[in-house]
């Protein structure tokens, strides 16, 4: 029911069949309900280069047939590399072409599993560790290894490798901490050994600013408009110190119904693992229903938007936007609750005690507190009446009784406390 430029793999594997029919980019991307943008990006970060046998034509040229110039040189004025619209323009690569046994040219192969493959890893280069993907140390490995054993210095493979784009410095220490060793490079196999921490084979991008592209809010308004009947989510995070612990809120605004979690930690990892629960708690039916589109702001516990967006397997399962900088009225359902938030949780209060069943108790409560809105009747009475009575218990929400509503901070701390 959403919208998103996610590939799953059997989009790819449409993608791939698309190829071998000599389809173009455009009736590709009609077929799977996509923008033709992303599909000529998938083909042309996937495809995988098949060189061409040199070994009668070291030298092609696109006017080998007319020139008359021989024998053909690479330096030549007029030379022009060969080109190919199937290969270069649409689809972007050779797959089932009728010319390829015969065809001369470099060879552009595109295989939805290894594609697939290669964005799953892509999804493990988000995490922890150094300012290399696993692909881009396999491309210097490559490069660095053989001449490394020749007895080459590092500033003399840099110096004849412009395309290598880190420092000297930051080479001696990938190879001094045991990033290339599973290509036999170490410390040994430089004039200078130093002491370093052991690489811990992990892999990071360092932080670059966030591209919002195509989830900013006016992209969530224009979204709603195609979609009318997705309820939204709104998301945010509360906290009383900025070390923690955080609560993580969710407000279902066509109810409105609130739950939330409590995290020592105030990283994507940790927001988007609730999500992970949730999926996993709720079942695939009840998720879509409850979660298929999320609201939030920009803070960086929620810039990772993959790992919100997509499953363990890769497979999307919900849209997310985000507000405009500094413009928290644009999700108003959830500041506004935020109140009954605050009058159990006010500012001076520490959060550290706290545990997730106190975290289900205070949200029992103000979800068992009627809302004029409603006609006086509470935010679970509607839940249960959309969702069902075991939906609220998979959330760990019980209804209180009226009389027995708490909006207090007593109901989870000591009076003496504060």
């Amino acid at each position: 029911m959403h919208d998103n430029t996610h590939l799953t793999q059997e989009e790819r594997k449409i993608i791939q069949i698309g190829i071998e029919n000599g389809s173009t980019k455009k009736a590709i991307s009609d077929t799977i309900g996509k923008d033709p943008t992303t599909v000529a990006k998938e083909i042309r970060a996937h495809r995988k280069l098949k060189p061409r046998n040199p070994y009668n034509r070291p030298i092609l040229c696109a006017h080998r047939r007319e020139c008359k110039k021989k024998p053909c040189v690479a330096k030549c004025a007029d030379y022009e590399e060969p080109k190919c619209r199937r290969r270069d323009v649409s689809p972007g690569a050779c797959n089932k072409c009728k010319s390829l046994g015969k065809c001369v040219l470099d060879k552009y192969l595109y295989d939805a599993e290894i594609a697939h493959a290669e964005y799953r890893q892509d999804l493990v280069d988000y995490r922890e560790g150094i300012n290399l993907t696993t692909k881009e140390r396999a491309a210097l490995g490559e490069i660095i290894a053989p001449l490394l054993k020749k007895g080459q210095s590092v500033h003399q493979i840099l110096s004849a490798h412009p395309e290598i784009t880190q420092s000297e410095r930051t080479m001696y220490y990938y190879i001094e901490s045991g990033v290339f060793k599973s290509f036999n490079v170490d410390c040994f196999s430089l004039k200078e050994q130093v002491q370093r921490k052991k690489f811990n084979e992990k892999y990071k991008k360092r932080k670059e600013p966030v591209c919002y592209k195509g989830h900013t809010y006016t992209d969530f308004l224009a979204f709603r408009e195609q979609h009318p009947d997705i309820p939204p989510v709104e998301m945010d995070t509360v906290y009383n110190s900025p070390s923690g612990p955080y609560l993580q809120t969710f407000m279902l605004t066509n109810v409105p119904f609130m739950f939330g979690f409590i995290h020592a930690d105030k990283t994507s990892q940790c927001m988007a693992g609730r999500v992970n629960w949730l999926q996993e708690r709720l079942g695939a039916e009840l998720f879509a229903k409850l979660l298929s589109l999320i609201l939030t702001d920009r803070g960086t516990e929620f810039e990772k938007m993959k790992l919100f967006e997509l499953d363990a397997h890769g497979a999307s399962r919900l849209s997310i936007f985000y507000c405009d900088p500094m413009q928290s009225y644009q999700k108003p359902h959830i500041e506004n609750n935020h109140n009954y938030v605050r009058d159990i949780l006010p500012n001076a209060y520490p959060l550290d005690n706290l545990s997730q069943a106190d975290i289900d108790l205070m949200f029992s409560h103000i979800n068992s507190t009627p809302r004029r809105s409603l006609s006086d009747k509470t935010p679970y009475e509607m839940f249960a009446f959309l969702y069902g009575k075991n939906a609220a218990d998979l959330l760990n929400m019980n209804e209180i009784p009226r009389d027995e509503v708490m909006l207090k901070p007593s109901l989870l701390f000591a009076k003496s406390s504060k």
